[in-house]
């Protein structure tokens, strides 16, 4: 591609580059740089992509796109955001592949992954529409599995990422819209259709710093949609209603709401209500237990009517749909009168909402095993401990992606919210361990949730990964067990 076209949409401070030169690829990562490529010198938080100049040059960069320390050896354009331009970059060389499908995107603390998941079953069963999805656990073409290290990819591999989807026959987009990648321009160059805000609590202050921060970062998306729903629910959506430029649709419980749930019912396995907006109603049952389920039902069948399907046909479709691995997910426990849940909850709100929604259907005791990731926001730590032990008859405070931190020293931290408790705890810094503690005091009836891994099948030691699949300890120990008796 030539660079002049390659730039298109790019405002440039200055250059001396030709603008007629042939441009063999782009990259950001001075080691991945091959021939004849460009080398976007990127400013980042653990390094500067500047200080890599000399690197990508070695390895063949062609041309270096910099905000400063233009390099004399090869040519260069500076940009005032080599972030900002790395997202157009992108769209330019794959040729635009969002502007060719419907692209919807859901920001919020909690129900981001199970509202896309819902989306897409909805989406396909409705309209038959081949569907891409993009989040936590991973992304898809249609049925086909593509393993992801982050919840929203880099901008310019976003952008091939979309490009692989249009080429494979997608019609819609779905996608999880991190704070971090709004505020990191990593969905930059894309216009979606409708965007979607789920809820707001205390997360990623790490790199926000401020609750305020990061809702301004989330409210970036509905200034780059056409449509937006909004779950009303929450305390801070009028907050982001008032930021928005797009039209507005309302979700939740009151009545007020566009589109508003009734007759509620919550069962170990499923969840039934009624689901209004004006004189239309349609009767839901979804088997995915938990109070939550409520609300990202909502957030999705707000999003089907904004794109044109009815309220029917909608909720018909919903109701085919299957749960999400690691969220309210149930391990078997053959031969066992106790149950065993895993849940992706790591943050405050996160972990009350599972708690609170299993106590909806628990005949037995709650029996809570959580921790807190090392590397992240501390201030929720004593949170999360009083969260815990609150909700929970008996909990086990462990391990969970400790990263560089002491495992204990975090753990210490989340003690502090657990002081003066009536409700029983243990600590057991090993993970396994922990599962296998709260197994062996399990009674019937009971319900254990093990929170914070979902569906992660790692644990983070150091900078390591190391295997941990919790659904394989469960059954580990379980055989434990019947070899003891």
């Amino acid at each position: 591609m030539k660079l002049q076209k390659l730039l298109e949409g790019i405002s440039v401070l200055e250059s001396n580059a030709p603008m007629d030169m042939e441009i063999e690829g782009v990259s950001y990562s001075s080691r991945s740089t091959k021939q004849g490529e460009m080398f976007v010198a990127v400013p980042g938080f653990a390094t500067d992509g500047h200080k890599y100049i000399p690197d990508a040059i070695a390895h063949g960069a062609g041309v270096v796109l910099c905000e400063r320390e233009m390099p004399q050896q090869v040519p260069w354009v500076r940009v005032a955001s080599a972030r900002q331009a790395l997202a157009q970059l992108g769209a330019n060389w794959y040729a635009h592949p969002a502007d060719s499908m419907q692209m919807i995107a859901i920001t919020g603390t909690n129900g981001k992954t199970s509202s896309t998941y819902l989306l897409k079953s909805v989406l396909e069963n409705a309209l038959g529409a081949k569907v891409g999805l993009i989040g936590t656990i991973c992304n898809m073409i249609g049925e086909k599995v593509l393993e992801t290290e982050r919840t929203t990819p880099e901008s310019f591999e976003l952008q091939g990422l979309l490009a692989q989807m249009r080429d494979a026959g997608c019609t819609h987009v779905v996608m999880e819209a991190s704070s971090h990648a709004l505020a990191l321009h990593r969905v930059g160059q894309i216009r979606y259709q409708v965007g979607a805000f789920t809820n707001l609590t205390e997360d990623h202050l790490d790199f926000h710093k401020t609750m305020e921060e990061y809702r301004k970062a989330k409210a970036i998306l509905f200034r780059n949609c056409d449509k937006g729903v909004f779950d009303i629910d929450d305390p801070t959506a009028p907050k982001m209603i008032d930021d928005a430029t797009c039209s507005v649709y309302t979700v939740g419980a009151a009545p007020s709401a566009d589109l508003h749930a009734q007759n509620v019912v919550l069962r170990s396995d499923h969840i039934e209500m009624d689901v209004c907006e004006g004189n239309s109603t349609a009767h839901i049952r979804l088997g995915i237990p938990g109070r939550f389920t409520v609300s990202n039902a909502l957030v999705v069948l707000g999003i089907a009517r904004q794109l044109g399907i009815s309220l029917s046909d909608a909720a018909k479709a919903l109701g085919k749909a299957k749960g999400v691995k690691g969220r309210i997910e149930v391990v078997p426990t053959p031969g066992t009168d106790y149950t065993v849940l895993i849940d992706y909850a790591h943050t405050p709100d996160g972990l009350e909402n599972v708690l609170r929604s299993v106590r909806d259907f628990c005949k037995g005791r709650l029996i809570a095993v959580f921790g807190c990731g090392g590397d992240r926001d501390r201030k929720k730590r004593p949170i999360m401990g009083e969260i815990g032990v609150r909700y929970a008859d008996f909990a086990i405070i462990t391990s969970d992606n400790p990263r560089t931190e002491d495992p204990m020293a975090i753990i210490e931290d989340i003690l502090v919210g657990v002081k003066g408790t009536k409700t029983p705890y243990l600590v057991e810094e090993n993970r396994r361990k922990a599962i296998r503690l709260a197994m062996q005091h399990a009674q019937k009836d009971d319900i254990i949730v093990l929170a914070g891994k979902g569906h992660e099948t790692y644990q983070i030691l150091g900078t390591e990964k190391t295997h941990l699949d919790e659904r394989e300890e469960v059954a580990s120990a379980l055989c434990e067990m019947k070899q003891l008796h």
